[in-house]
């Protein structure tokens, strides 16, 4: 570990992360994250061989990243195209997973083919998730790769994700989360490391834009997508377009409100959003957070 950590040290030199309150209290957590990080590549060396579920954010690339630097050409990376997967973020993707050199494939899955996907209960990600890792499963078993990973940590568990219970189900790893990984901790791991990415805003699916209940069509993903588009145009970073039939509810964070306010902005985003066929557009006040659409027990 003594070794390590100070390899550690002499990495930093350019991307080092900022000192928390006084040097011991930032050594300590310093310590701690290494830590993490050497147990992240000893839960990835077990794996022997692997399949990479990836969508080019930070937890999926660092997983990616260091599931290559252990495995070598043992690893490989899959795309899942779905509907309910943005054009961009897929094209994103496959950019990013060309820069770390890594074995890329894609695999069609047509989540609206699942009808319990389509009918959009609050159980919806659980048959999305089963559906896409049941392929996984057999891609892997077809090039012989030992075992399937996806890039959930620790955070996720404090959220409502059903398809936590379809990983479980279909054996399927979770590296970052074993690691005892949060999102916080990925992205200063990513940085550390030098991946592009690693404060890239939060994604989900375009199908958690819609209350549970309406069901899911293409017209309605693609429209989402394109008036998501619209908005990060005018330079916001977070960006949620949450679909109420013919309102339109925008989460962006609190600090980009006065964004919102200036000249234009506003109303160029208004009445783009209605040539899309929006009759009203709202700006959410509390702002962008996770799990909006989340029932309200949950």
């Amino acid at each position: 570990m003594a070794d390590a950590r100070s390899r550690s040290r002499g990495r930093q030199s350019k991307s080092r992360p900022k000192a928390v309150k006084s040097g011991r209290v930032s050594e300590q957590l310093e310590a701690d994250l290494i830590q993490k990080y050497e147990r992240l590549k000893e839960e990835l060396k077990s794996a022997e061989s692997a399949l990479v579920a990836f969508s080019g954010g930070v937890d999926s690339s660092l997983l990616l990243r260091v599931a290559a630097d252990v495995l070598g050409d043992r690893v490989k990376a899959v795309i899942v195209d779905s509907p309910l997967f943005s054009r961009q973020e897929i094209q994103a993707a496959r950019k990013l997973a060309a820069d770390l050199k890594v074995d890329l494939m894609t695999v069609q899955v047509n989540s609206l083919e699942v009808p319990g996907v389509v009918k959009n209960t609050d159980q919806r990600c659980f048959y999305c998730k089963f559906s896409f890792f049941s392929r996984l499963k057999e891609v892997a078993r077809e090039i012989g790769l030992n075992k399937v990973l996806e890039g959930s940590n620790l955070d996720d568990a404090a959220d409502y994700r059903p398809g936590r219970k379809a990983l479980k189900e279909l054996g399927i790893y979770s590296p970052l989360a074993e690691a005892g990984l949060t999102k916080a901790e990925i992205r200063r791991l990513a940085r550390y490391i030098g991946l592009s990415n690693w404060n890239k805003p939060q994604a989900a699916c375009l199908a958690s834009r819609i209350p549970y209940g309406q069901p899911l069509d293409r017209a309605i993903l693609e429209k989402i997508e394109k008036g998501e588009k619209i908005i990060r145009q005018q330079g916001f970073s977070q960006v949620r377009l949450r679909h109420h039939g013919e309102i339109a509810r925008i989460e962006i964070d609190q600090a980009e409100f006065r964004l919102w306010l200036k000249p234009k902005i506003k109303e160029k985003v208004v009445a783009n959003l209605k040539k899309l066929g929006y009759r009203y557009v709202t700006l959410d006040l509390d702002g962008y957070r996770t799990g909006s659409l989340n029932p309200p027990d949950k």
